[in-house]
């Protein structure tokens, strides 16, 4: 890992540790920083490893999730069990070839499983407390300690980021082709975000879509050009971060009407009829 991948891990989680919103928080730690520093200063190419390795990263913070949260073990432990899993998942890739176009579809396919499987958890779980929110909104201290600033100084926490930076390097420079998608800031974001995991772990799977567009955008151009593969990579991930952070309404609409387009207007022959909602029903 070279000095400015220790330096860009250290911004990375410098932010994160700074931000207040658990979304926010999760999209920064998404952005595919790491990642382009990895192919610009390594040379590897993306293949259907990288792709898995996207998996690896969701698998990371849900081993972190689990055996902090249900386990109760520190989270330095639920790291190493979070890298321990990871590690394993790149020695079994590592040891096959991996046809890209399988490795997307498969990707693609586990994360619309999990969304639906986030989704019917979340339309499952019991909505909070009125007094829990009252409580919440008029006492200063039962908000997340994790939304809080810590009492750390700024040199002391900056000092401790970028010491774990250099320890995480040292690991991911061992995994090959993997080092590309090798949670470097992970680790580190889990301890910042230790109070909020879960959620925190949710919004990542979601963003995590748009890391695959990134990897499939330079893998498709990658025989270039360094920079236009780059170049693709990012706009592909602009492309679909955009789209999963549209409103459901307009993300519903644009559905139909391109629906009406291919079909001529029809589905099943009945026409389809594009109405702008109305409040009140």
């Amino acid at each position: 890992m070279t000095w400015s991948a220790v330096l860009l891990v250290t911004a990375v989680v410098w932010a994160v540790s700074v931000l207040r919103s658990v979304r926010l928080r999760a999209f920064v730690y998404s952005l595919p920083l790491p990642m382009t520093l990895a192919l610009v200063t390594t040379g590897h190419p993306v293949e259907g490893a990288q792709l898995l390795g996207v998996v690896g990263l969701n698998l990371f913070f849900l081993t972190v999730t689990f055996t902090h949260r249900r386990l109760r073990r520190p989270i330095l432990l639920a790291d190493l069990a979070g890298v321990a899993v990871y590690v394993a998942l790149s020695a079994g890739v590592l040891a096959v070839p991996v046809p890209f176009e399988a490795a997307l579809a498969g990707t693609v396919t586990l994360w619309a499983l999990a969304m639906v499987l986030l989704r019917r958890r979340s339309a499952t779980a019991p909505p909070p407390q009125p007094a829990d929110a009252r409580r919440s909104a008029t006492a200063p201290s039962s908000q997340p300690a994790d939304a809080r600033r810590d009492g750390l100084a700024a040199p002391v926490k900056l000092a401790v980021i970028f010491a774990g930076a250099l320890l995480t390097g040292l690991l991911g420079g061992l995994l090959r082709g993997m080092v590309v998608t090798f949670p470097y800031s992970g680790v580190l974001v889990a301890v910042e975000a230790r109070r909020q995991l879960a959620e925190f772990s949710r919004h990542f799977t979601r963003n995590s879509l748009a890391l695959v567009g990134f990897l499939a955008g330079h893998h498709y151009l990658e025989g270039t050009s360094p920079a236009v593969a780059l170049a693709a990579g990012w706009a592909a991930f602009a492309v679909v971060a955009a789209a999963l952070h549209l409103p459901h309404r307009a993300v519903r609409l644009r559905i139909e009407w391109l629906t009406r387009r291919l079909t001529g207007g029809r589905v099943g022959g009945s026409p389809i009829l594009l109405r702008k909602p109305q409040r009140g029903g």
